[in-house]
């Protein structure tokens, strides 16, 4: 019996159609960005880290990968935990750039974790470990947001900005839209808390976000607290 060559055929295709859908699992990346004045102005408060107070920076929250219908994977593989070793080289970096804030303190190695298992999994077909690690805090460095919103007169002093010179400040220096997410502190004041900027499938540039994250509405002017 001679071997049916065209249902091998058929099947050989879907088998890659299926490994290559499986491989890419999302499409862009948010690079999301944390103001720890925000976070600690809260009836919940903040705790340091073992390293102490991080600077009055925004901090990194994670490398998100998203879909473009606003849905995103999450621990996508439970055999690939993070190892800190694999980012030895770039600790010091992560401790100033990706501080955790979150009580009891720690010594971050926590938060990381909690990141890469969540969210990094879900890119390792393209960044592994190390690659995903280093694409966020370069992607950090590029954006630099607290010297755009510096350089047109946004300061973390406790005042009031509006949203849409937020937003401006940042889509002037970079190139692209941001998405501003807020939180309230005790008296219901909305404060400047995340920023949202996509990237693309390969983590390494910055791109116009196919959706934004129905997230954390802002109130047309809002605090940017001290820290």
């Amino acid at each position: 019996m001679k071997p049916n060559y065209s249902f091998l055929l058929k099947l050989l295709i879907a088998q890659c159609l299926a490994l290559a859908c499986a491989s890419q699992g999302y499409d862009f990346f948010y690079l999301v960005q944390q103001w720890p004045g925000s976070y600690c102005d809260t009836t919940q408060g903040c705790c340091y880290p073992t390293t102490g107070k991080p600077a009055s920076d925004f901090g990194i929250h994670g490398l998100w990968p998203n879909y473009d219908d606003g849905s995103y994977p999450s621990n996508c593989d439970s055999n690939n935990p993070f190892d800190l070793s694999q980012v030895s080289d770039l600790t010091s970096q992560m401790q100033v750039s990706w501080p955790s804030l979150a009580c009891p303190s720690s010594d971050d190695t926590s938060f990381w974790t909690h990141e890469w298992d969540k969210h990094g999994t879900c890119s390792e077909s393209v960044l592994d470990e190390h690659a995903y690690f280093q694409a966020a805090l370069d992607l950090k460095a590029q954006a630099n947001i607290l010297q755009a919103l510096e350089n047109a007169g946004i300061q973390a002093d406790g005042g009031l900005y509006s949203l849409t010179g937020i937003k401006n400040a940042i889509q002037d220096a970079l190139g692209y839209e941001p998405w501003i997410e807020c939180n309230k502190d005790a008296s219901g004041q909305s404060q400047l808390y995340q920023i949202y900027l996509c990237v693309d499938y390969y983590g390494s540039s910055f791109i116009e976000c196919p959706v934004f994250p129905n997230v954390g509405s802002c109130a047309s002017n809002l605090e940017f607290p001290t820290f």
